[in-house]
């Protein structure tokens, strides 16, 4: 594990570096300024409107008496993607942009419930179930 956060530590800049100046060739240095500084706020009011109806399922579904499992990993996407849209670039605000999009989201949701099953099936995490 610490060496693909070693690895992404090195590589998400040094990506995020070209990405800026990729985009500043193509457009100047102050529109991409002015890009980065907009695609944070409309992920920040997204992050919160996604945010919201996630809690808003949430809290439906366990009023019905049901587990919200489905809701929580979306909750866990909105909030990824969130953190990335507050990172400064355009590969991470990409990314953020898919894991908030409800469109886009259910691949990601696939990604990490295929992980954590990965995980329980591995005994590296367990589930303890409260009576």
């Amino acid at each position: 594990m610490l060496k693909w956060i070693v690895l992404a530590i090195i590589t998400i800049p040094m990506v995020e570096i070209f990405g800026f100046n990729w985009v500043a060739d193509r457009i100047g240095g102050t529109n991409t300024l002015f890009l980065t500084i907009m695609t944070s706020a409309i992920g920040f009011v997204m992050m919160r409107f996604e945010g919201r109806k996630v809690i808003e399922n949430s809290k439906v579904q366990m009023n019905s008496g049901q587990i919200p499992g489905r809701n929580m990993v979306d909750g866990l996407c909105v909030f990824i993607g969130g953190m990335l849209l507050v990172l400064p670039g355009f590969v991470t605000d990409a990314i953020g942009f898919t894991m908030l999009f409800p469109l886009t989201r259910p691949l990601y949701r696939f990604m990490i419930l295929k992980w954590i099953k990965k995980k329980i099936d591995n005994g590296n995490m367990t589930f303890h179930k409260r009576l």
